[in-house]
């Protein structure tokens, strides 16, 4: 496995691009500074030591061997060593409704971005555990697979908005389907999913699911977002709200009772989701009762440092450069690669 163990010098590379800028703009006026002189073959022949490539070889082998030093810097390194290392951690399988009924704004500043930030503060609060996502409408799919990397899964959730999904309904029983075949096949560990809807247009079997789920061992969370008093629902790119066929404004309301009933049968807890906390810290309770059992994963404990080849090639290069004359060397005057005749 290749890694930079300080990839935060990485940055430095925005580097290069001005320097090859600057150089580029400075021979562009030196060649119009010529140019004001006289005709510039002429001014070659008048030149004859003056080299016209060695220049640009010199700064090239600069810019190489500054390129060389960044990487050095990043401390470029290659796994040598592989181990199972046991951690303890829970399995959570999220599964978050897009449906547009989510762009409600009866929770600030919509369903589904309070949804968003909610799932990214539980990501935060993992440790050794490890999280899934799916999005779901009229059908679902999976957005992230299970892993243990939060980083991807923070910038996964960044992407979910409802135009992935251009099925709409609320496809309950699908999501909690899917998310059964998301997790591992690791045996005692803790496992949940946690489904967060507003339950609108529900489309059946949700109930049968989340029972199946748990005579699996698999606790079914339920976030209802929303208000049961509706919302309109905002057209997008508009300042007006959605219509129905009729032309009357569309009133989207969460469906508690249904997020009950889900939650009862999936040995869970239903929570709904306002403009406070209490959902959240509901939740993380909760997945904090799971068992945490021992899941064997696979990586590197050692890594071999490979920037000595780095300096190595940095070095040469600057001694390239320091060896190499801007001028022809008079020892070599009378010789042409490139002849003419």
């Amino acid at each position: 496995m290749f890694r930079f163990g300080e990839p935060v010098y990485l940055y430095l590379l925005i580097i290069l691009p001005i320097l090859v800028g600057l150089y580029l703009y400075s021979n562009y006026r030196r060649r119009k500074k010529i140019a004001q002189y006289g005709d510039p073959e002429l001014l070659a022949h008048l030149m004859p030591d003056v080299s016209k490539y060695r220049p640009d070889v010199k700064f090239w082998l600069v810019f190489a061997a500054l390129a060389m030093v960044i990487f050095m810097l990043a401390r470029p390194q290659f796994g040598s060593k592989m181990e199972t290392v046991k951690r303890q951690g829970v399995e959570t399988v999220v599964a978050l409704d897009i449906s547009n009924s989510m762009l409600a704004q009866d929770v600030t500043p919509s369903r589904l971005e309070k949804s968003k930030k909610l799932i990214s503060r539980l990501v935060e609060t993992f440790n050794n555990d490890k999280v899934a996502m799916i999005v779901f409408a009229g059908e679902a799919f999976t957005q992230l697979p299970i892993t243990s990397d939060y980083i991807s899964a923070k910038m996964f959730l960044e992407t979910i908005n409802p135009s992935l999904i251009s099925t709409q309904g609320t496809d309950i029983a699908g999501a909690i389907n899917l998310a059964m075949k998301s997790f591992t096949p690791n045996e005692g560990v803790g496992r949940a999913i946690v489904l967060i809807t507003d339950g609108e247009n529900h489309e059946g079997g949700a109930v049968e699911a989340a029972q199946e789920a748990a005579k699996k061992g698999v606790r079914v969370f339920v976030l209802g977002v929303g208000s049961p008093d509706g919302a309109p629902i905002p057209a997008e790119g508009t300042n007006e709200f959605r219509r129905d066929k009729d032309g009357n404004v569309i009133v989207t309301r969460l469906n508690e009772q249904m997020c009950q009933e889900i939650a009862k049968a999936g040995n869970g807890i239903y929570v709904r989701v306002d403009n406070t906390n209490n959902a959240e810290r509901a939740l993380n309770a909760e997945i904090s009762k799971l068992a945490k059992a021992d899941v064997e994963t696979q990586v590197f404990t050692e890594f071999d440092e490979q920037f000595q080849v780095l300096a190595w090639l940095a070095l040469i290069l600057l001694a390239a450069d320091l060896m190499l004359l801007e001028r022809k060397n008079p020892l070599f005057k009378n010789i042409k690669l490139f002849k003419q005749n």
